[in-house]
């Protein structure tokens, strides 16, 4: 009836709430740095817990166990390199240019421990495969979409955009690990975004 009863009634409730989510993303963004320096399993909770300051009890309060964790932590990168994907792409003239875009950009932060050890490595054997393809839904999804855009430009066979999708992401994930375990990452950087353009080329005519 009144708006400042409305004002004097909500505050408090919004402060804590925004506490919440401060102390949720503060553990996601701790973890994901410890995760992707040391892997899943060299990292605990307890050294989550002295790197943020976090009480155990608040820890738990957000997440039910490391695991839970680490899954968030999976997501906040996936969605990081999303975001940073999609930018990649806003300016291509055409479908095609955009996948050669997004692609060869996938290729250029596979050196980042945060993504080749935490998204390639280690979330498959932690979540297990139909998590991890759950978790990384977003990727397929977009993915699929750059393609049908590709067929919608006529340049692929509508009927290959779900199947070339899941081999595109395949081969890009493979050639990733490549280069994120190669001794000489300069040289299978030049190597990998040399095959997947080439892959590309052939892929779509």
């Amino acid at each position: 009836m009144y708006n400042w009863i409305s004002m004097s009634s909500q505050p408090q409730p919004g402060k804590r709430a925004a506490q919440g989510r401060a102390t949720r993303d503060n553990l996601v963004e701790v973890a994901t740095r410890l995760f992707a320096e040391r892997g899943y399993e060299d990292t605990s909770i307890e050294d989550v817990l002295t790197a943020t300051g976090v009480s155990r009890g608040a820890l738990y309060h957000h997440f039910a166990g490391k695991e839970a964790l680490f899954e968030a932590a999976v997501e906040q990168v996936e969605s990081r390199v999303m975001a940073s994907m999609v930018e990649l792409a806003t300016d291509s003239p055409t479908a095609v240019a955009a996948l050669r875009a997004i692609a060869l950009g996938w290729i250029g932060v596979a050196g980042d421990p945060a993504i080749s050890r935490i998204m390639l490595i280690d979330a498959p054997s932690v979540l297990g495969w139909e998590r991890w393809r759950i978790s990384g839904g977003q990727a397929i999804v977009a993915m699929r979409g750059m393609l049908q855009e590709v067929a919608d430009e006529g340049h692929l066979d509508p009927g290959l955009v779900n199947s070339f999708a899941h081999i595109l992401m395949a081969s890009l994930d493979e050639i990733a690990l490549m280069i994120a375990q190669a001794d000489d990452k300069a040289a299978a950087m030049a190597e990998g975004r040399h095959a997947v353009k080439e892959f590309l080329r052939r892929l779509i005519s």
